[in-house]
């Protein structure tokens, strides 16, 4: 009776053939959602989504296969896909796009296809995860330093900028505690972030050891 369900009608599909997609695509799900865990910031649902939107997707796949409006169906299925907390970030963009890929591989047939494909991305990330490729060599940072009044601040702190930044550009100063002190603000690109404690005692030499602030850079920007 189950079988006969499967191979009734436009798509044809064998009971069979239907169970290896559907279990091909929760495994590669699962490899994709433990790949998206190693080393990375992750909520539960999320890594479940993962798990579960290839044989989604495949299920969408299967059903429009072979119909004339099978454009229209897939990306009225796929807008329905929406993520309303926060923006994703590069990495969870990319696994939502692996695990869409599988669906419609294994949607189509395509099993060991996808099963080949997904094991060589899933060791291909895991092995440059443990690289330094694409590690950040320079750090953009926020540096707040105060000085007395009667110090001249412009050009005061160029030699120490050239020793520990790459470039640097003065953003805002303001007066602080009655006119007494001004707060002098500056976006510096690092050359090593290790060297951020002996870029700091440099300037206290400098400002008479008056508070500095240094710390990332306090703006939105969209993640590439």
């Amino acid at each position: 009776m189950l079988s006969s369900l499967f191979t009734e009608g436009a798509t044809s599909i064998p009971l069979s053939e239907l169970l290896i997609c559907i279990l091909a695509s929760i495994i590669l799900g699962l490899l994709v959602a433990f790949t998206h865990m190693y080393r990375n910031v992750y909520t539960k649902n999320f890594v479940i989504t993962l798990a579960v939107l290839p044989v989604l997707v495949q299920s969408v796949i299967m059903l429009v296969n072979g119909n004339i409006g099978t454009g229209i169906a897939v990306l009225g299925a796929f807008s329905l896909i929406r993520f309303r907390s926060v923006a994703g970030g590069a990495r969870e963009i990319a696994s939502i796009f692996w695990a869409m890929g599988i669906g419609l591989a294994t949607g189509m047939g395509y099993v060991s296809y996808i099963a080949v494909f997904s094991v060589i991305v899933a060791a291909f990330l895991l092995l440059i995860y443990h690289t330094k490729f694409g590690n950040i060599k320079s750090a953009e940072r926020e540096l707040r330093i105060t000085i007395p009044e009667d110090l001249d601040y412009p050009n005061l702190f160029d030699n120490i900028f050239d020793e520990f930044a790459y470039d640097h550009h003065l953003d805002s100063v303001r007066t602080t505690t009655m006119g007494s002190l001004y707060e002098i603000r500056y976006i510096v690109h690092l050359k090593d972030q290790q060297q951020e404690k002996a870029f700091i005692d440099a300037i206290r030499v400098r400002n008479g050891n008056l508070p500095i602030i240094l710390g990332k850079v306090a703006a939105n920007r969209d993640e590439l």
